[in-house]
């Protein structure tokens, strides 16, 4: 070039157009054109292509929705006609889950959302039924109509001011619905147990055939102990409505009270047959389980109660029960922390606690449970002592002999508290000797009623407050009679069975007067009145024990039998057997029971140690009768029973010598004991 410059091909093709033509364009002005065609074209292309993606996505996850749930469109009415089906059935669970599918699939029908509404209460889910509640009335449902299920929904949520306003909006001429929820949130606001009962009778009067009335009805006898007036409505509610699980289960409870744990099991196991998950069956049937030693099967149903209400207090509880009868104490503590304190105010869940604690080696923490529970049972004798041992072992003596002492007043004090009582006082010499030979004498007294720390005049101001309720008049007949008052205790006692024929503790405290007063014969019939109202320990130990006062021996028996047929882990009851059997000299049955006793209780109790070396020692087997009697001695050497056992063993074992020794021993604690002088003679011409 004539400038020198070499072009490039490239800056060649760009120079196309003159100085005088500035604007600068492409060689090629027709491919500019197809371009834009063609990019328009791709992007309509691409449109199609991702309609058609998003329509195949579409169709393949509703695909997958069909396949994967199983269930086609649900229609409203088909599903409430089966809650329908499910609620005459007795399934809450199944009514409920087909009223719950109803509301969703129909969420503007009244009818589906008064039918969830229902079904929701029924299991206890206040929340869900009240707003169900809400939808049925922005759905049209009159007010009216959702007055007594609202007030229901509300008192399970505690809303008692709510409650009370849905009360207050009722009309005047109410149904069996209104007077029913207007009675248990009067009661809830203070009105008691017998302000309850009272409309709850008024209602069954004017509504006979109303089955929810009969079971509200039993239930609120049961609870005040109103035994044969509870049968009534039971046997009633269930005759109404023979596939509901709120009546059967009711009426299981009050078998089981009546007539013992095996009695109640089918009416449990009938109510779950129609709802399989119903709470207050599952528990009820578990714990009747666990009380008969079928712990598997105890278990089983409170995992069926968690899954019917999640973290469920009472499944909870009975969990921690069986871990601790297995021993297993971390395991049940860890259940018994899950109820968050739901239970606390139960005697039972005190009980438990303080033995958690205790087997855990923590003394203090044992002792304030034991001491709640001997705050709300006083007259407990077992809660009395187990609250010494703990505040023994914490270091605290004085509170130990303070927990004792109403225990130490009696004349049937038994040994074991004794030895309490002579631990917690040491560094008093003068009351640790006196306890010592109360211990060596092994003698007891009748057994006496406890004296009541509170005066007369407070008591009698209590059972005036509350004439209807038979705990304060048990309080006032307990204290006019502990404090010299008998003759006015036997007429307050009287005056109870009379208002309450139905209620065992009636017929127990006029049995009770009778029998402190000498008239045991006339005592027999009352306590048999009360063992058929309800057929439990207490009432039990005291028939067997009026019939072997007044000689009927085989009514003593039939009855210890009986109640063991329905009760067979009750330790009192084998306990009792196993003495039967060993004064009888059936000494196999006799092993064999004590065996099963020592299996459940262990090795720590004196008297059961002192048993079976004796019931060893007479079948012939004087090694195994060593070894318990040399136990039991251990834990108490200067008791006479368990010395002269100890003698009877070392004979049995060919130790003649040391047999002498002890039955000496024996005697110079108990001396001229007849027993002690049998067992002596006898070894020693063997």
């Amino acid at each position: 070039m004539a400038d020198g410059r070499a072009l490039s091909v490239a800056e060649a093709g760009k120079e196309t157009y003159t100085g005088r033509d500035r604007r600068r364009s492409t060689p090629y002005p027709m491919l500019k054109r197809k371009r834009r065609i063609w990019r328009r074209r791709s992007i309509r292309r691409r449109i199609r292509i991702v309609a058609v993606l998003a329509a195949i996505a579409l169709a393949v996850a509703g695909l997958l929705v069909l396949l994967y749930s199983g269930q086609p469109p649900v229609d409203p009415a088909q599903a409430m006609r089966r809650a329908q089906v499910a609620l005459e059935t007795g399934n809450y669970h199944a009514a409920h889950d087909q009223a719950q599918k109803a509301a969703e699939a129909a969420p503007r029908s009244g009818e589906a959302q008064m039918l969830l509404a229902r079904t929701s209460l029924l299991l206890g889910q206040g929340v869900t039924a009240e707003a169900a509640l809400d939808r049925a009335r922005a759905d049209g449902v009159p007010r009216g109509d959702t007055l007594a299920l609202r007030a229901e929904a509300r008192l399970l949520l505690g809303n008692l001011a709510g409650a009370q306003d849905a009360v207050d909006r009722m009309p005047a001429e109410r149904d069996a619905a209104m007077i029913r929820v207007a009675a248990q949130i009067r009661a809830a606001r203070g009105g008691g147990g017998a302000v309850l009962r009272q409309s709850l009778e008024q209602l069954v009067i004017r509504f006979p055939n109303d089955a929810r009335g009969w079971t509200d009805l039993g239930r609120s006898r049961f609870g005040a102990g109103d035994m044969a007036g509870a049968t009534t409505a039971a046997t009633r509610a269930v005759a109404l409505a023979p596939a509901d699980p709120s009546a059967l289960t009711l009426r299981g409870e009050v078998v089981r009270a009546r007539y013992g744990l095996a009695a109640g099991l089918p009416w449990f196991a009938a109510a779950l047959a129609r709802d399989a998950y119903y709470h207050p069956a599952l528990i009820q049937y578990a714990a009747t389980l666990g009380d008969m030693g079928r712990a598997t099967e105890a278990l089983a149903a409170t995992r069926t109660a968690l899954v019917s209400e999640p973290g469920s207090p009472e499944a909870l509880y009975l969990q921690a029960v069986i871990a601790a009868r297995a021993g297993r104490f971390a395991l049940a503590q860890q259940a018994l922390q899950l109820t968050g304190g739901a239970l606390a105010a139960r005697p039972s869940v005190a009980m438990l606690e303080g033995t958690l604690a205790y087997a855990q080696a923590r003394p203090q923490r044992a002792a304030r449970a034991w001491a709640r529970l001997v705050a709300m049972q006083p007259m407990n004798v077992a809660a009395r002592r187990l609250l010494a041992i703990a505040q023994i072992a914490s270091g605290d003596r004085p509170g130990a002999l303070a927990t004792l002492r109403p225990v130490l007043a009696r004349g049937d004090a038994d040994g074991y508290a004794l030895r309490l009582a002579a631990i917690a006082q040491a560094g008093m010499p003068g009351e640790v000797a006196a306890t010592l030979d109360r211990i060596a004498a092994g003698q007891r007294g009748d057994s006496a009623l406890f004296r009541s720390d509170r005066p007369v005049a407070e008591l009698t101001l209590a059972a005036a407050a509350s004439p209807t309720d038979p705990t304060y008049a048990l309080g006032l007949i307990r204290g006019l009679a502990s404090h010299g008052g008998q003759a006015a205790a036997l007429q307050k006692a009287q005056a109870l069975v009379r208002a309450s024929p139905g209620a065992p503790v009636a017929q127990i405290a006029y049995g009770d007067m009778l029998a402190v007063t000498g008239r045991m014969t006339d005592a027999v019939g009352l306590y048999a009145t009360a063992a058929d109202l309800t057929f439990d320990e207490p009432t039990m130990l005291r028939l067997v024990d009026a019939y072997q006062r007044t000689g009927q021996e085989r009514a003593a028996a039939t009855t210890l039998g009986l109640y063991l047929s329905q009760n067979p882990q009750s330790l009192p009851a084998r306990r009792l057997l196993a003495s039967w059997q060993m004064a009888a000299g059936s000494w196999d049955d006799a092993v064999e029971t004590l065996e099963g006793l020592r299996t459940q209780i262990g090795l720590g109790d004196v008297a059961l140690l002192h048993d079976l070396a004796i019931a060893y020692a007479e079948t012939g087997d004087g090694v195994v009768a060593r070894r318990y009697a040399a136990a039991a001695y251990r834990l108490d050497p200067m008791n006479a029973a368990v010395a002269d056992a100890y003698g009877m063993a070392l004979a049995a074992d060919g130790e003649a010598a040391g047999a002498r020794q002890l039955f000496d021993k024996a005697l110079a604690l108990a001396p001229g004991d007849p027993v002690i002088l049998k067992h002596r003679a006898a070894a020693l011409q063997g």
